[in-house]
This record gives C-alpha cells, structure tokens and sequence, in this order.
C-alpha cells in the first residue's frame, strides 16, 4: 500500500503546482491593467486550469487517505 500513498503524493504536488501556476497567472492578469473584457477572457482562460489543477490535487489526497488506512 506504500505506492498508493507516494502516487498519491506525487499527484497532490502536481496538483499543488497547477494551482500555484493559476494564481500566478492570474495575479499577473492583474497587474497588467487590462480593459475588463480582456481580463475575464483571461481569467476565464484559466479557471479549467485551476478546476483541473484542484481535482487532481484532491485524488492524490484520496489516495494517501486510503494508503495509509489500507496499510
């Protein structure tokens, strides 16, 4: 059950860096000064990153759960 929890791990930071990379990215959208428009079509850009980037993060937290119960 070791390798459920570090591949379970390894998701959590792949995870863990979308959404660093989601903050940034948008954090830099705002400094930019952009017309309102142009910066919804950016940060809606990046929302399925973020989606995708928390979902992930949330497996790999369920996979170390259910490692270190089964083992």
């Amino acid at each position: 059950m070791e390798i459920i929890v570090w591949i379970g791990a390894a998701l959590s930071a792949i995870g863990l860096c979308g959404i660093l990379y989601s903050i940034v990215a948008v954090a830099r959208a705002k400094r930019a000064k952009l017309p309102d428009e142009e910066l919804r079509a950016r940060v809606s850009k990046i929302l399925p990153i973020n989606l995708i980037a928390l979902f992930i993060s949330m497996i790999g937290l369920m996979a170390v759960v259910i490692g270190v119960l089964l083992g």
